[in-house]
């Protein structure tokens, strides 16, 4: 089965690129796509709230096709992101949790903004996803990626975009980090194709996961290039990267 790794919803359509959980499903469907793990897109009014609530609604609807991931912004104060935290675990039961310090503009390895609530994070034994891309490098570069999993080596982490998102991208730095760090599993989404080769070839197959980052991808497009950069791979590799690794790391049934 495919499992797509990297896919934003929203409660509405509140900008040109927001897709609802029925739009993502639709695009699925085209794509030949049997999962995808969803989490928020970002509002611009910062209220993530009513935007997890919506991830959670969609995996109540679609139970079979979504995996929901939570999401927390630190900026938003230490109580609203404990209560976060501990509703997308508690309440929603979702499968992890993200964190985006592009997007939310904060340094995700912080002491005092980051990593207090990666660690009250780390407590539900379930993976981090951190948002790793060279749109906001100072916040959100490899290397910091790279501190938190050495600081809590008994947790699992994701690496969305591996140093992607925007040219020149910062996969080298990435690439080190994952070989350096088994707690690491990669999600190659808006990086270029050559990058996601490299990661396979030097930290393994087992590592790296197909992700397309819809919206802001199109999704079909995403997996045609995965199909391409894999052809010279056996059948039980491709498997892998297109929905084995994710499936095994979240354990999901069969996996």
């Amino acid at each position: 089965m495919i499992i797509d790794a990297d896919c934003h919803i929203s409660s509405q359509e509140f900008d040109s690129l927001a897709i609802t959980a029925d739009e993502l499903i639709e695009q699925m469907d085209q794509a030949g796509i049997g999962k995808a793990i969803i989490w928020l897109k970002p509002p611009y009014d910062r209220d993530i709230a009513p935007e997890n609530k919506a991830v959670y609604e969609a995996t109540r609807k679609h139970p079979d096709r979504l995996l929901g991931f939570g999401w927390a912004n630190p900026r938003l104060g230490n109580a609203a992101t404990v209560d976060a935290i501990k509703q997308c675990f508690e309440e929603y039961g979702f499968l992890g949790i993200k964190f985006n310090g592009a997007q939310d503009d904060y340094v995700i390895d912080d002491p005092d903004i980051g990593l207090p609530f990666i660690e009250k994070a780390t407590q539900y034994g379930k993976p981090i996803a951190f948002h790793i891309g060279a749109d906001f490098y100072e916040n959100t570069h490899p290397y910091r990626l790279g501190h938190i999993a050495s600081s809590f080596p008994d947790a699992r982490f994701f690496m969305v975009h591996m140093g992607g998102a925007t040219l020149p991208a910062l996969d080298r730095s990435a690439i080190e980090v994952a070989a350096r760090n088994p707690n690491i599993t990669i999600i190659g989404s808006a990086i270029p194709a050559q990058a996601i080769l490299s990661a396979i070839h030097t930290v393994g197959v087992e590592r790296v996961c197909f992700g397309s980052d819809t919206p802001f991808c199109l999704m079909h497009v995403e997996l045609a290039k995965y199909r391409a950069l894999l052809r010279d791979f056996d059948k039980a590799d491709q498997d892998r990267v297109l929905g084995g690794n994710i499936a095994r790391v979240l354990g999901l049934p069969g996996a």
